[in-house]
Formats: structure tokens, sequence, C-alpha cells
């Protein structure tokens, strides 16, 4: 089955399998969808046909490029790498074959004398560290003088993320290097200890192999790797349909052992016809193979690690995420709880002046209530804005009149100026980020002597612009980088943390943005940038 790995990005280490034309991006509705925040929301798309695979980008903020190049279509060829935004693809269309695998069951419990080699586990990484003295004939001398094998397996090492696609690149290579007519790495389940082929290849170019459950059990419990070198004399398979079927010959099986632990076995065997040749497998091959299998069982360790620091980063991140969420809670509801025993109190004492006051808190933690769970909603789903043009200084002056009308009787002096022409928007969304920004700047204010907040609206370039500004303490300077990000707010247990990341999220989903002035020198400045004409959702 073709698949598409993530080997750079936010997403490294995903793998996902390609059934269908699947569309890549930020929509997660995608059947490949990425939380790259450079891809855009319907970025380019996967077509898959009999005889291969199309990449199509559909109009993308940032292109689409393949191998490095930038393209509107093009066709798929295996190990392709695909680059949108900041993340890396790479195409995988070989079709899995560990089906094609089988592990043979055997009665007998012990390995005959056909095994002719042995090879403790540990000699994989002696040999890699002083090949010069583990060379004993020309043919290896000269492999393991340049290092072309295990160069190659590095290379596949370093830059394959999947566990099942590095098997498969390894298995390959070892095939063409000891000149095996079939190869299987297999895989034990970490919990039950069941075998798993993972990665098979025939020299032959197809068919099925046979992997020997009595080999693979000696060489885990014995913890050695071994050659047999003819195994039509093993009593094992001489009457066994798959040396019949197979004229199995020779085998090569190493474990698969990393720095730590055993993670499987890599199977090599050579078949024939019932003639005599000379045999292909000698124990320099057998030194081949355990050192490229302990190369490629560190790699698997270390992705099994790296996925289990991933996870591990998840859940601290949702655990932050709801204790900041507990937090700003918890000071809503005290509050609420406040206001409610000011009620309870007023009505007991018939003091309508302290129940009008507990009412009035209670309704402005309500509102808190309303405004977190609205910036939740909004940050967190993946919105297409419904484009229609817009007037933004009527809509500025109804944030305004909705502003003032919270604040009351304030003392602030909140103005609109300028002009700017419709602009396609939500202006539903539009609104509640406006919102969010000019009450902001209204509380950062509330407090000083002459308070004003003016929204200018203007045109720069191809974009309109609506410019927050105000005469407050402005944003502390170790502030400014951090408040676009969740739950950091500078309005202490009064803000969600919320209101700007969701803001500017709105505004970037009409391909536009919104950012903090840096070059404000009293009070804040927050400026909206809406496109004049439509922009496809997702582009920066």
């Amino acid at each position: 089955m073709p698949q598409l790995v993530v080997i750079a990005g936010p997403d490294t280490g995903r793998v996902f399998p390609l059934t269908t034309d699947a569309v890549v991006g930020r929509l997660s509705t995608n059947p490949v969808c990425l939380s790259d925040p450079r891809t855009s929301r319907r970025h380019c798309e996967i077509r898959l046909h009999p005889s291969g695979a199309e990449l199509f980008d559909l109009g993308s903020g940032n292109g689409t490029k393949l191998n490095g190049v930038m393209v509107q279509s093009a066709e798929l060829r295996h190990a392709d790498l695909i680059f949108v935004g900041d993340t890396t693809l790479r195409f995988d269309s070989e079709a899995a074959n560990a089906d094609l695998t089988r592990i043979v069951v055997r009665s007998q419990p012990e390995l005959p004398s056909a095994v002719v080699g042995r090879l403790s586990a540990e000699a994989g990484s002696q040999i890699l560290a002083r090949p010069d003295l583990a060379a004993t004939t020309d043919w290896l001398r000269t492999r393991l003088a340049n290092l072309a094998v295990l160069y190659e397996t590095t290379a596949a090492v370093s830059s394959i993320v999947d566990v099942d696609e590095l098997l498969g690149r390894i298995v390959e290579l070892v095939v063409r290097t000891v000149d095996a007519d079939h190869g299987c790495a297999v895989l034990l389940d970490p919990d039950t200890k069941a075998m798993m082929p993972k990665a098979a290849r025939s020299r032959a170019g197809g068919g099925e192999l046979v992997v020997s459950r009595t080999v693979v059990d000696h060489v885990l419990q014995a913890n050695v790797g071994v050659l047999i070198a003819d195994a039509g004399a093993d009593e094992r398979f001489r009457d066994g349909a798959s040396v019949m079927r197979y004229h199995l010959r020779e085998v090569v099986c190493v474990p698969l052992k990393g720095r730590h632990e055993t993670v499987g076995v890599l199977f090599l065997d050579t078949f024939g016809d019932g003639e005599q040749v000379a045999p292909r497998f000698t124990e320099d091959h057998l030194k081949l193979a355990a050192a490229v299998a302990h190369q490629a069982a560190i790699a698997i360790e270390e992705t099994k690690y790296y996925r289990g620091l991933i996870q591990a980063e998840r859940l601290a991140a949702v655990g932050q995420t709801i204790a900041d969420l507990s937090h700003h809670i918890k000071n809503i509801m005290q509050g609420v709880r406040f206001g409610s025993d000011m009620v309870r109190t007023g009505l007991d004492a018939d003091d309508k002046e302290l129940l009008a006051r507990g009412w009035k808190l209670v309704e402005k933690n309500q509102r808190r209530i309303d405004e977190l769970i609205l910036d939740m909603l909004s940050y967190s789903k993946d919105r297409e804005p419904i484009l229609e043009p817009a007037d933004l200084r009527s809509l500025a002056a109804d944030v305004v009149e909705v502003v003032l009308g919270r604040v009351g009787d304030s003392r602030v002096s909140l103005q609109v100026t300028g002009e700017a022409p419709p602009v396609p928007c939500d202006a539903d969304a539009i609104h509640r980020a406006l919102l969010n920004v000019v009450g902001n700047a209204v509380e950062a204010v509330a407090d000083l002597p002459n308070p004003w907040v003016l929204v200018a609206l203007a045109v720069r370039d191809n974009f309109a612009e609506v410019r927050v500004s105000d005469n407050g303490p402005g944003v502390p300077a170790d502030k400014r980088e951090e408040i676009f990000k969740p739950f950091v707010s500078t309005k202490g247990s009064r803000g969600t943390g919320l209101g700007l990341p969701s803001a500017r999220k709105t505004l970037r989903e009409h391909g536009g943005d919104l950012f903090l002035d840096p070059d404000t020198e009293h009070g804040a400045a927050f400026v909206f940038h809406l496109p004049l004409s439509v922009v496809k959702p997702g582009t920066q």
C-alpha cells in the first residue's frame, strides 16, 4: 500500500497510508491532516491511478515542492520528497510484502549440526568498531575498507523515521549485497513477544518466503547469529514442504540487537534446484549481516524512544492546558460565588443596593465564562470563513457601541476614524476578533487619567488596515513575543489567555494577520491586516 511518511516538521514520525486519493493540508477532514501552520488548509492532493500516483498543488499559499522543485502537478515515484510549508513528506509506493512471509513452527526443539558458524550478538558493534581486524578475506576486507554497505545503512538509518520503511530498505540492501535469494526482517511484539514479519525482499522479484521458527527461536534464545551451510541436509528441513518447494540451501539469521535489547532478527536464505554448487554464504557474510542488523536495531530503538518522548510531550501539553483552564475557571467561579453570596445577603437583609451589586458581579463573571467558551471554540476548530463584502467602518462602529455598553459610565474616549473599502470577510468572525482587541484596550486604560482608545481604518498596499491603539501602559517587552500564545495574559486573572490567539487565528484564516506594532512609543497598537481581494484559506 502506498503511504506518506512525515520525515521533517511538527508531525515528524507520522505515517499516512494511501488507500485512495488524498488531500494534504491543515483541514481536520483531510486524509492527510498536518498541524504545520505554514501549510494551507487544502495544500496539495495525491491522486492514485493503476500505474502509479500524481501530485497536484491546490493553489496553496507557499506552493508545493517535489524533490526541491516547485510544481503544479507531477508524477510521483518511490522515495520522492514532497515539501509543504515546513513539512517534508516521503512518498513510499512499495506495497508491504510481510503478508507473503510465514513463520513455520516445527516440533524439533534443537537446531542440528547443520550450523557451521556462530557469532555473538555483540559482534555487530565490534565489527563496526574495528573492521580491519574483523576481515579475514579479500571479499570482506574490500567491503569493510570502503564501508560502502555500512555507509548505505547509515544513510538509511539517519533519513528514515518509519520503522517499516527502514526495515524494507535494510533488507533490500542486505539481499543485494550478500547475494541472497530472499531476505526478511522479523520483529518481536514488545508485549506478547509474538513474531511479526515486517519486511521481505526477493531477488527473484516475488514469491513466498518461509522463515523457520526453529532457527529464529534458536537465534533469539542463544543470542547468537547463525550460518547454516546446507539446509537440505538438516533433518528439520529435509522432509518439509518448504524445502521441496523452494529448494532451500543456505541460511543466515542474525539478531537485531541494539544498545539495550534485541528487537527481532534478520533472516536471509539461498535456494537451488538440487545440483551441487559452491556455497554463497560464508562467515564474512554472517559478520556483515550482523553489523548491518546492529545499526538497524539501534535505529528501531531510537524511533521507539523518540515516539515515547513525543507522546510524553503531548500528554504534558494536555496536562498544562487542563491546568491553565482550571486556573481560569477557578478564578471565574470565585467571582460567581462572591456575587452569589452578595445576592443572598441582599435578599436576606432586603438590601437592594447590595443585591444589585451582587447580581452585577454574577453577570460579569457569566460573561467571562461565555467569552472563555467562545475563545476556546474559535481557537480549537479549523473554520472556513464565509466571505462576503463587509463595511469595516460600520463593523468597527458596532464593536465600539458594544464595548461602550459593557463599560457603562466609563470615562474612556473611544472613537473610530478613517475609511476603508468593503472587504471580503466573515463579518461575524472579524467582529468577534475586533471586539476582543478593543475590549482589551479599554480595560488597559480604564483606571488612567484621560484614557482613550482609537480605532483607525486605512488602506496599505493590498490590505485594509484596522489599527487599535491606546494610551495605556503598553505590553511589557518580555511579553511581546508571548501574548499570541494560548493562556498567556497580561490581565492576570481577568483574562482568558485565548482572546489574542483566537483573534490572530481568525485573521490568518482570512489570509491576513494580526500583530503588535513594535514601534509604538506609548501605549499599545494592535494592527489588523485584511486582504482587499479573496485569498485562499491557509495562506499567510
